[in-house]
């Protein structure tokens, strides 16, 4: 790709607008731990749930959405819009548990929720499991992308994209700490949104596809693998039933709950509780998860998913693509390299709008990772376990070392991926069975610390267990793998939570005082703290279930309204629309009562 004059001054000017504000909060940042990774609490709701949103808009999302849609169609985005039901539960059961809990990083929580070794265990053993395995594969997964888009618009091997990204990215990340991560990602916020929305308007253009109405003629008459419709925003339950299982069924049914997923936790987790945890209040706390699921499931998606509807009319096999790009990496080849691909058509001056917009999200990720994984492995790994008595100072510098340390690590992962939805469907199975876990252990007093153990060991080893038999020829669809995998890990849990060490009761008193957990599983621990009539004991339950039916709702309804919109149809589109102004109203309702009665 050539890129003209105007580009590049559409490109520098994008990053100097995106990272120039960050260079005013590397002294604040330097104070302490607090204020380099919580940003010292004090940060209101609408900052917080952009950036949410910003960290989740990735470069490598619109490259999984892609592959998605042209494997699977529409409908299978239902992989993720699932997590609808999961984010707005952590809006309505959990954020004001979490801010109330007054912890610096979630792993924290274990050692005011559980008591003794164990407790000790789970925060250190995560800390290094999540703060650099996991996390790692996640950065690696958004540089795999990253790798991808340079590789088809400028011909760039890997490692020269990977330190091209890392030098800006390490830099901002270490300098100003979350206060600075923040600010980035509520600039890059906006660039990265104008940037896709254009590419969608610039790729409906092109003579393959016709507009909107061309696409959608086109597209209904064409079959995708499995004989699915790409357009049905529900998968076809009567001619493709395992695929709607896969797709739709577990999704709704179980995944939403079951599995851990970074950005879609059961119980809210990582980075989206880091910023409930910075956040100035419990109202800013609940405000900024509801904003954040609002934005990330319906202003994101359609563009996305129009540009890889295009790319399917452009592109219909995988070696169009390797014949429009030649000198191609063919290890890089996969339907998410259709996205990268379809910027090939842009004009001049949105070209360099759309590889600002991809830096951004590039950025606003790997900065939010950096960031979160230097919380994890310093504040609960080394200053919990190696160095306990340095000065603030000390623990500040660990965090820009650490800062470093781990973008090396991911960026050497990055050459042992292959796909974003592979390694979207190795996270989900490694995570699996967990979930409950981390929905239950607010409301239930018996959940201890070992059961946390026992979860994550036993979600691994059957994991394990069922790649060795795939390798032996003992291969499992993914849904009942995920299935064999939670049930598994589900029951394992349970019965440590009954047959393994108990909490210890001054734990759970304390426990309960601070953070004032509803519903019957506290009933003893309550009477015995002598707060049977305390306000937490009169928590709305009712309306909180009422709220999280009426933001899913409200979410659901708007997302498929703008789609039907764009198919033309009218119709659907409307009687959407209805569903959605009776939730909204129903959503200020609940939000209202909250806001009055101060519970939020």
């Amino acid at each position: 790709m050539h890129i003209q004059p105007l580009d590049w001054i559409i490109i520098v000017a994008s990053l100097l607008i995106s990272f120039a504000p960050a260079f005013f909060f590397g002294k604040r940042a330097g104070k302490n731990t607090s204020e380099f990774f919580a940003s010292g609490r004090s940060v209101p709701w609408w900052l917080a749930g952009l950036s949410m949103v910003a960290t989740t808009f990735s470069s490598d999302t619109p490259n999984l959405v892609t592959d998605i849609v042209r494997r699977q169609g529409v409908a299978g985005n239902w992989v993720w819009w699932a997590f609808v039901l999961t984010g707005v539960s952590t809006v309505f059961f959990y954020a004001r548990l979490w801010r109330r809990s007054s912890v610096m990083t979630d792993l924290e929580f274990y050692e005011i929720r559980y008591s003794g070794k164990a407790a000790s265990v789970v925060r250190g053993f995560r800390s290094v499991y999540l703060g650099l395995f996991f996390n790692c594969i996640i950065m690696a997964t958004v540089n795999l992308a990253a790798c991808k888009i340079a590789g088809v618009l400028f011909g760039l091997p890997r490692w020269q994209t990977l330190i091209l990204s890392g030098v800006l990215n390490v830099a901002f990340a270490a300098h100003s700490g979350l206060w600075g991560v923040l600010v980035i990602d509520m600039v890059q916020f906006f660039i990265k949104m104008t940037a896709v929305i254009a590419a969608a308007y610039f790729a409906l253009q092109l003579p393959q596809v016709g507009g909107l109405s061309g696409l959608v003629d086109k597209l209904s008459t064409l079959q995708g693998p499995g004989g699915i419709n790409y357009l049905n925003i529900l998968p076809d339950f009567s001619n493709n039933w395992d695929i709607a299982v896969a797709i739709f069924v577990m999704p709704i049914a179980v995944q939403w709950w079951a599995v851990w997923y970074p950005g879609a936790e059961p119980g809210g987790g990582s980075y989206i509780a880091q910023r409930m945890l910075a956040s100035k209040s419990e109202k800013d706390s609940l405000a900024a998860v509801l904003f954040f699921n609002v934005a990330h499931y319906v202003l994101r998606p359609w563009p996305w998913i129009i540009v890889g509807l295009c790319s399917i009319l452009v592109y219909p096999q995988l070696s169009d693509i390797q014949n429009a790009f030649p000198n191609l990496d063919p290890h890089l080849l996969g339907h998410d390299i259709a996205y990268p691909a379809m910027l090939r058509f842009l004009p001049t001056g949105f070209i360099g709008l759309m590889i600002g917009g991809l830096i951004a999200a590039n950025s606003s990720t790997i900065l939010t990772h950096l960031n979160w994984g230097a919380s994890y492995l310093v504040h609960d790994f080394y200053r919990r376990f190696v160095r306990r008595d340095a000065s603030e100072h000390h623990y500040v510098f660990a965090g820009r070392v650490v800062t470093v340390i781990l973008f090396f690590f991911s960026s050497g992962l990055v050459f042992f991926l292959d796909t974003a939805k592979d390694t979207f469907d190795i996270i989900l199975q490694v995570g699996a069975g967990t979930g409950l876990l981390y929905l239950v252990r607010w409301f239930w007093w018996r959940v201890n610390a070992w059961c946390e153990v026992v979860a994550m060991v036993s979600s691994f080893a059957i994991s394990l267990v069922l790649l060795i038999l795939s390798k032996n020829g003992v291969a499992f669809s993914t849904h009942v793998a995920l299935l064999i995998t939670i049930a598994f890990t589900t029951i394992c849990w349970i019965a440590t939570a009954y047959l393994g060490p108990q909490t210890d009761r001054k734990t759970l008193l304390e426990f309960y005082k601070k953070v004032r957990p509803f519903g019957p599983g506290w009933k003893a621990i309550r009477a015995e703290a002598g707060m049977m009539d305390s306000p937490s004991t009169h928590e709305n339950i009712p309306l909180a279930l009422l709220g999280w039916v009426a933001g899913c709702a409200v979410i659901w309804s708007s997302l498929f309204t703008v789609g039907n919109f764009l198919y033309g149809r009218y119709d659907y589109a409307l009687t959407l629309f209805a569903v959605f102004v009776i939730s909204g109203g129903g959503l200020i309702y609940v939000m209202n009562k909250l806001w009055a009665t101060g519970k939020a």
